[in-house]
């Protein structure tokens, strides 16, 4: 008979704010976890007792479009059509919600694609991924959007690759206050080919050559070898590769063989091997 009888008890809940003004940036001034004083019966105050209680209140924030604060009080009845029909919300502390408001700005950032991608041997990424679109507008208050200089994506995840996709990823959910970003998702396409092993010479460079006339290298070029994708094969030659050797290693390091330095090379191909990766030379003071 007890457990029927009526009781107020309070109830701790998460706030969701819905209806939020669009031309105003605002910062909540306190927690989003509010106390419901509810009334109910025994039986009610038993389970809130075990936590089933509402896990979250939604409430409206239209008041905000000509105030700086929102009243509970004017809201109960729609708060109460969230709960059990038998519970009763007879208050809400604190009754009033404050906000701190700054001018909204919008401002456009890079994506930053976040991927976790395993290819089938012999197969890579052929030439850049291409996200459509690049940038992405995020909106909210200057303060915030001034920590923001790109926003990432989900984590694309594929194995065994072997061929070119076509996916649409979603960006990560903002962990900035009140900061919303458009569009919520980017199309991530993904250039996939085989690759085979190519070799070709390239003509040393000589860098910071500062106190001498003449630096004669034996060899004068060097073989490298790469993996470069089949579509790709016949455009890549020795233009795309600088291999260089550096004088400041001999000066001020006393070695006694140049180290080859591959310091250009393309994106998308991969650097297998350089021979011979050391050289013999004469100066000429």
């Amino acid at each position: 008979m007890a457990l029927n009888n009526k009781y107020i008890y309070v109830a701790k809940t998460v706030l969701v704010f819905k209806n939020t003004p669009t031309k105003r940036a605002f910062y909540p001034l306190q927690s989003d976890t509010i106390d419901l004083q509810v009334e109910g019966t025994g039986w009610q105050l038993l389970f809130a007792r075990l936590r089933i209680s509402p896990p979250s209140v939604s409430v409206s924030l239209s008041q905000l479009n000509t105030k700086d604060f929102v009243v509970f009080s004017d809201q109960l009845f729609n708060i109460n059509r969230q709960l059990e029909s038998t519970q009763k919300v007879i208050s809400v502390k604190p009754d009033t919600l404050y906000f701190d408001f700054t001018k909204r700005v919008v401002k456009k950032v890079p994506v930053k694609l976040i991927d976790k991608l395993s290819f089938e041997k012999q197969y890579g990424i052929s030439s850049e991924i291409i996200l459509n679109p690049k940038y992405v507008k995020v909106a909210g208050p200057l303060e915030e959007l001034s920590k923001i200089k790109f926003w990432p994506t989900d984590t694309l995840k594929q194995d065994k690759i072997q061929s070119s996709s076509t996916t649409r990823v979603a960006l990560q959910h903002s962990i900035h206050k009140n900061v919303s970003i458009y569009p919520s998702s980017v199309e991530v396409k993904v250039p996939v080919d085989e690759f085979t092993e190519k070799t070709i010479e390239v003509p040393l460079k000589i860098t910071n050559n500062r106190s001498y006339n003449s630096i004669k290298l034996y060899p004068k070029k060097v073989k490298v070898t790469f993996l470069v994708a089949l579509s790709n094969y016949d455009q890549v030659d020795e233009s795309f590769i600088t291999a260089t050797i550096d004088v400041d290693e001999w000066q001020n390091l006393g070695h006694r063989r140049f180290t080859v330095k591959i310091t250009e090379f393309p994106d998308y191909c991969k650097l297998v091997s350089v021979s011979p990766s050391k050289i013999d030379f004469i100066v000429d003071k």
